[in-house]
């Protein structure tokens, strides 16, 4: 039986989230629990008459600060991962902020309904079951959902980013988010989590100080290029599962976006490597190949060689970050489920480090990442 000590705060919680509901007209709607994912949010659906919205709970306490914009970068990781890493933390202001200005561009982020930045709740528009990833598995064509994700992108791109988001279209009552840089610390920092995770995870010795030192010259070219290219907004998590199709809508308002509070300023390249290397999905290289050239033939100015050669790096990166923060770390804390994830993404980093260019770093990972340890 819990005590009260441990009942207590979930009560307190649970408490203040009646009195936001009530407060802003949502006291009677019924509320339906909805599935959570690997962060500190859940998510409820209201049911309110022939109406549904999404009430979304992001404790403020349970996640690690947010790194002030002008932070060093030994202030950042003093502070802790959010901070060195730039993660919003799951602020509220940071999703109200941001789902205004992708709304802004004719895009399909949630209408907020509600808010209270302080307290960590919001009411969303509600945009429906449609996951990309869900449709998909049921049997829809891929290929139009992929190439108007792609299409998203593309307009995002074609466009400077401010460099504070304000949320003034009056859904969000000015609140503003900086868009800050995918800078070469918030890079090296995810990526630098599987040195910590995969031998804990994998069963194999700690990596040498030798091969840290390696480790850190390899990578530090990629981190640079990554920075130096950080010019357009990015969604940061922009995969099938955060992505949602609305057939009714037009042109790229057809896709719904989801779970962009972690939005920066980064390389165009960096959305399109969580799309067409989905670490929950399998995309197909054939697939890959035919977004890429969709997105290229779309931006004539970009040049394909280099922007190709980002793109394997910087995707190679988010998986050495996927392997180590997301899917061992979990594991590690209890969650198993994410263990079947692993080989999928292994296969993309291994395809990944095939460029030539990164001969280098495969020879890493042979050396020290032998291939029973890859699972």
């Amino acid at each position: 039986m819990s005590s009260d000590r441990e009942t207590a705060p979930k009560t307190a919680r649970e408490a203040a989230k009646a009195a936001f509901l009530a407060r802003h007209g949502f006291g009677d709607a019924r509320r339906e629990s909805l599935g959570g994912d690997a962060s500190t949010r859940s998510y409820e659906r209201l049911h309110r008459g022939a109406e549904s919205f999404i009430f979304m709970d992001q404790p403020p306490a349970v996640e690690s600060v947010v790194g002030p914009p002008d932070a060093s970068h030994a202030e950042r990781v003093a502070l802790g991962y959010n901070a060195a890493a730039r993660l919003a933390a799951g602020s509220v202001a940071a999703f109200v902020a941001t789902a205004a200005y992708l709304r802004g561009r004719g895009l399909s982020a949630p209408r907020v309904l509600a808010h209270d930045v302080e307290t960590g709740l919001a009411v969303l528009e509600d945009l429906g079951d449609g996951l990309y990833a869900t449709l998909i598995a049921d049997g829809q064509d891929e290929r139009l959902l992929y190439e108007t994700a792609v299409d998203v992108q593309v307009a995002l791109h074609a466009q400077t980013p401010p460099d504070v988001l304000i949320a003034n279209d009056g859904n969000g009552d000015g609140v503003a988010w900086p868009l800050l840089t995918y800078d070469t610390l918030a890079l090296k920092i995810a990526t630098d989590t599987f040195l910590e995770w995969w031998p804990k995870f994998a069963g194999i010795p700690a990596f040498s100080d030798a091969a840290i030192a390696d480790w850190d010259a390899l990578w530090a070219p990629v981190w640079v290029r990554g920075e130096a290219g950080a010019s357009v907004f990015t969604h940061r998590d922009y995969h099938a599962q955060n992505l949602i199709w609305l057939p009714d809508r037009d042109g790229v308002a057809r896709v719904g976006l989801l779970d962009f509070q972690d939005a920066l300023r980064a390389h165009p390249a960096w959305d399109l490597t969580h799309l067409l290397q989905d670490a929950r999905r399998d995309v197909s290289p054939e697939l890959e190949a035919a977004m890429l050239d969709r997105y290229l033939a779309a931006r004539p100015e970009v040049d394909r060689e280099a922007f190709i050669h980002d793109y394997r790096a910087l995707a190679a990166s988010n998986a050495a970050r996927i392997l180590g923060r997301v899917f061992a770390r979990q594991s590690l804390l209890g969650r198993p489920q994410y263990e079947a994830f692993m080989p999928r993404t292994w296969r993309y980093l291994e395809r990944n480090l095939e460029d030539p260019a990164m001969a280098d770093l495969k020879a890493w990972f042979d050396t020290h990442v032998p291939p029973e340890a890859r699972r």
